[in-house]
């Protein structure tokens, strides 16, 4: 963490971190550092190191959570998506406590679809805690468990998808909604006629979702 510390001070920029922050509705101050220069300077910090353990995921992610800039958060996400193969199945709490901790878009969905989806993936018994995550009051694990199964392409399970879906129609969130459609769309890729036929059948499906489902249908 020290090797990443001085790295993000020595290449702080004040004006950029005002843009960037306004960018995220100034929700988390900034160093100011552009993506590709956050992931060189990850490579620099870790470059050397034996593979991690589950417990050095838990210590690097918790300790990039409890620093204020957000580049932090973005070398966490990074972190675990890189090494999720060394995560097991006790890890999903620390994820929950990453995805309901600073929330936004920009750390959720990168957790969500890379590194929570793959270890339930891995697991399988842990999509019974996405079940759960479907109906939860926090907006950011709905989102989650909409997102979880992007990537799975064929071995995406189709009534859980849209039974989530279906779950959480009506809920008054942007973001929930905008998932929804993302997870439709993202799955139309690979069986588009379920999802035009899924659509099709479910009314009560926002007019940000059905839309954002149907874009290239």
């Amino acid at each position: 963490m020290s090797r990443l510390s001085a790295s993000f001070a020595a290449r702080r920029d004040p004006a950029r971190a005002v843009a960037m922050a306004a960018y995220m509705r100034d929700q988390f101050p900034y160093f100011g550092v552009p993506a590709p220069e956050v992931r060189a300077m990850e490579r620099a910090a870790f470059a050397g190191l034996p593979r991690p353990t589950d417990e050095d995921l838990t210590v690097v992610a918790l300790s990039c959570w409890e620093q204020p800039e957000r580049e932090y958060q973005y070398v966490a996400c990074d972190y675990l998506r890189r090494h999720v193969a060394a995560a097991g199945p006790d890890f999903l709490p620390i994820a929950r406590t990453l995805l309901t901790t600073k929330s936004w878009w920009d750390t959720v969905d990168p957790l969500a679809t890379r590194f929570v989806g793959d270890l339930a993936r891995a697991h399988p018994e842990l999509v019974e805690t996405m079940d759960a995550w479907s109906a939860d009051e926090n907006m950011w694990l709905v989102r989650t468990a909409l997102l979880f199964q992007l990537h799975y392409g064929t071995a995406t399970d189709t009534d859980r998808l849209f039974g989530y879906c279906t779950r959480q129609a009506g809920h008054p969130d942007f973001f929930v909604r905008k998932a929804i459609g993302w997870a439709l769309r993202h799955y139309a890729r690979t069986d588009p006629s379920s999802v035009r036929a899924y659509v099709t059948a479910t009314p009560s499906l926002s007019p940000l979702s059905r839309k954002e489902a149907m874009k290239h249908l």
